[in-house]
């Protein structure tokens, strides 16, 4: 059995002196050193699900290293089940996933990002779960062109790998979307491999995103040879491709309709149309929505109602 400690840390301290507290779960000792963390994004709980699940089972297996465990790793966003925090708790750094390593005498959420990052920091290996929306294919990212990065990846073992450059390799969407703090990255770049599951559906447990979570989760943890259960870790057989590159974008705001015919998975040429965004109020068509690039649609809006420069659809190019 494991060696194992819950340790409540204060990530940081709101204006009233309440300080904002999570729990991090080390299973065993020794080296290598595995830290997945989950709800990042407080609307993304899944992930929490999957390391609720693999308590039990870490703590019956014989490991070969440590497994440091943080189920809600941004509380300030699961207690409003958000995305983002409130602008007058962290109005510079509202996404958590946007400011690391973090600073300790930063802004909020650069303060929560370091406290955890003490944790990260000296880890072997990072994976970080998180879960998309209900019109997405479940991926995994991973740094393009870094052996140990994809190693981790094809071993999480879900059927869509995306590969996402950074740095000078990046496409203009890293630095407008501020991609240079994500967790991720941060990690690659102190020589962490890492990795950014995205189990699908926000907001609720789903079975099956929990169980392709816990499946990826012990696979890695064999891989890297941190779990010996006699279980052979399959070779991935799947889909290797790039996003950002093919996402749709809407040119106005309006109300967006998506082709009746489109569903995640399916295959789009260079130029097909996927929907349409028009004017609620004059009924104009403002744009015919088409796909740029030929792939594979992953991401699909079913939310109507979208602005300027917002996704629409995301297809993933294959490599």
């Amino acid at each position: 059995m494991a060696d194992h400690t819950a340790t409540e840390i204060e990530l940081a301290r709101l204006p009233s002196g309440v300080g904002v507290e999570t729990t991090v779960h080390t299973y065993g000792t020794g080296e290598p050193v595995v830290y997945v963390q989950a709800a990042q994004h407080g609307r993304e709980i899944n992930g929490t699900a999957v390391l609720r699940r693999l308590h039990e089972r870490l703590l019956a297996a014989d490991l070969d290293g440590t497994v440091i465990a943080v189920p809600v790793a941004d509380p300030l966003t699961f207690d409003r089940v958000s995305y983002t925090t409130l602008e007058r708790f962290d109005s510079v750094n509202p996404n958590m996933n946007r400011c690391w390593p973090g600073r300790t005498d930063g802004t909020l959420h650069e303060r929560m990002a370091a406290e955890l990052w003490s944790y990260a920091g000296d880890a072997d290996y990072v994976v970080d779960l998180h879960t998309g929306s209900f019109e997405m294919l479940t991926h995994t990212v991973y740094l393009q062109g870094d052996a140990d990065c994809r190693r981790l990846a094809e071993a999480f073992g879900t059927d869509l790998l995306l590969a996402e450059p950074a740095g000078d390799d990046a496409d203009d969407e890293w630095d407008d979307r501020d991609f240079a703090g994500k967790f991720r990255v941060a990690a690659t770049r102190e020589g962490i491999p890492a990795i950014t599951p995205e189990l699908a559906h926000n907001k609720q447990i789903v079975e099956d995103a929990v169980e392709t979570g816990v499946a990826g989760t012990l696979r890695v943890l064999r891989e890297v040879n941190v779990l010996d259960d006699d279980e052979a870790v399959p070779i991935w057989d799947g889909i290797r491709a790039r996003n950002h590159l093919g996402r749709v974008r809407a040119d106005e705001a309006g109300l967006f309709r998506v082709d009746p015919s489109l569903d995640v998975g399916d295959e789009v040429s260079a130029g097909e149309r996927v929907g349409e965004v028009f004017d609620p109020t004059s009924y104009e068509r403002l744009q015919t929505a088409t796909a740029e690039r030929a792939g594979l649609v992953y991401s699909v809006t079913r939310e109507a109602t979208v602005t300027a420069g917002q996704t629409l659809v995301g297809v993933a190019t294959r490599l």
